[in-house]
């Protein structure tokens, strides 16, 4: 294999059903994960911010050890098995399905456990549907568009974002919503969840109704119990020749670091938000809203240096865009100063995420290629409750949620020094051609 992809065979229709899943997945990170249901959860069901914070920062800290462990088996067995769909379907359902149910929490401790469950199942879905997701791009675009085919499928997401936070904030959540529904047990904000499971059902219909799936091979007809000892059989295999993909492992590396952060941020914006400046539920969406145009529009921007440049490049001056404005934030109080620090900071969200895509669907070889996005997968969390744990523990100790989100900007500088000794993306640089 010489890591280069297939001819193309999708059309522009059905890359763009593809990129619609992107925004469809948006539905559960940025209302769930990142704004609505995380504030609502930190200042209404758990006991304190505080504590709420530490709870939090546990149960994604879990999480992202379950994802570390399965993501890799899940993406060898899906490489033996050639099909990606069916383990989507599966794994987008379950995600919808736990979405749908965090309309029962109610605004009380009681419901601390059933909050984390769901939510906590959720993560393990959504990011388990990225694997195979991410791992469809090689088939469908030709080398030379896979930037800007990643990158607009990131700025679709964010404005999946934007529009269903809008959707959440004229509904329900706003002063005159056009659904008054109960703000005696959080109705208003617990019916947000309903619209982000509805959101994702039907924005991810069209992927799997017009885009092409990879063919089935052999080993599709083999009992999942088989198919999981083959796919650990490849997996081990691929693990001890590692180093015919050593460029591969220090992609992999620095992105664990630097994805740490991104992560983080996502997790804990919402509740530093609320709890560091003191806004409310409207104002902390409203302000996702904002964020995620700045963050759509650096992705869609972004699409064609990603193409021009390399990912590489993208990555490393995304990673400087993101260092700065971090810092910042981390200093600032006044509300004004973290508006315009944090919009600055969003316009690289995407840009860093799609080059890292896209660096990765250059460079895998293709016969392993969703196994290697299954470790793409790992990279993103088998770390991922280094974060987390970190605000969460030093949010407690020192008692201040600035002092907890300082992590964030530190593992920003280290991934952007490791990123330094990563080479280009492509086949030239691939290990398995040696």
């Amino acid at each position: 294999m010489n890591g280069q992809s297939r001819p193309a065979t999708a059309t522009a229709w059905q890359l763009r059903a593809w990129a619609l899943y992107d925004l469809a997945n948006q539905a559960f990170v940025t209302p769930i994960q990142s704004f609505i249901f995380a504030a609502y959860f930190t200042n209404a069901v758990a006991a304190n911010p505080t504590q709420g914070t530490t709870q939090w920062g546990n149960m994604v800290g879990i999480s992202g050890v379950l994802i570390a462990l399965g993501g890799p088996l899940l993406g060898a067995m899906a490489d033996r098995t050639g099909r990606r769909k069916p383990w989507l379907g599966v794994f987008t359902l379950l995600c919808i399905l736990c979405t749908g149910l965090l309309w029962y929490v109610a605004p009380s401790p009681e419901y601390v456990w059933l909050a984390l469950l769901l939510v906590g199942v959720g993560t393990i879905a959504s990011e388990y549907s990225q694997i195979f997701y991410n791992a469809m791009l090689p088939e469908l675009a030709p080398p030379d568009r896979q930037g800007r085919w990643s990158g607009w499928g990131w700025a679709t997401g964010y404005f999946g974002g934007i529009v269903c936070l809008t959707a959440g904030l004229f509904l329900f959540i706003g002063e005159n919503p056009l659904i008054p529904l109960s703000r005696d047990g959080a109705y208003h904000i617990r019916a947000t969840n309903l619209l982000a499971a509805g959101w994702y059902f039907v924005f991810a219909i069209p992927l799997f109704l017009f885009t092409p799936d990879a063919p089935a091979t052999g080993a599709a007809r083999l009992g999942p119990v088989q198919a999981a000892r083959e796919g650990v059989r490849q997996l081990v295999d691929s693990l001890r020749h590692a180093r015919r993909h050593r460029h591969i492992l220090k992609f992999l590396v620095a992105r664990t670091i630097y994805n740490e952060a991104l992560s983080t941020t996502f997790v804990f914006g919402g509740i530093y938000a609320a709890g560091s400046f003191g806004m409310t539920t409207a104002e902390v969406l409203t302000f996702g809203i904002a964020m995620n145009v700045s963050a759509g529009l650096g992705a869609f921007c972004f699409a064609w240096v990603d193409d021009a440049i390399g990912p590489r490049k993208t990555i490393l001056f995304s990673l400087l865009g993101l260092v700065v404005p971090g810092a910042a934030i981390l200093l600032v109080h006044d509300k004004l100063w973290f508006w315009v620090f944090g919009l600055l900071m969003s316009v690289f969200f995407g840009p860093v995420q799609a080059a890292s895509r896209t660096w990765l669907a250059r460079s895998a070889p293709e016969g392993l290629r969703t196994q290697f996005f299954g470790l793409f997968a790992l990279s993103g969390k088998v770390t991922s409750f280094m974060g987390p744990l970190a605000v969460a523990w030093l949010t407690a100790l020192f008692d201040s949620q600035r002092i907890g989100m300082s992590c964030v900007v530190v593992f920003l500088v280290i991934g952007g020094v490791l990123m330094l000794g990563v080479p280009q993306a492509g086949p030239q640089e691939s290990g398995d051609q040696r």
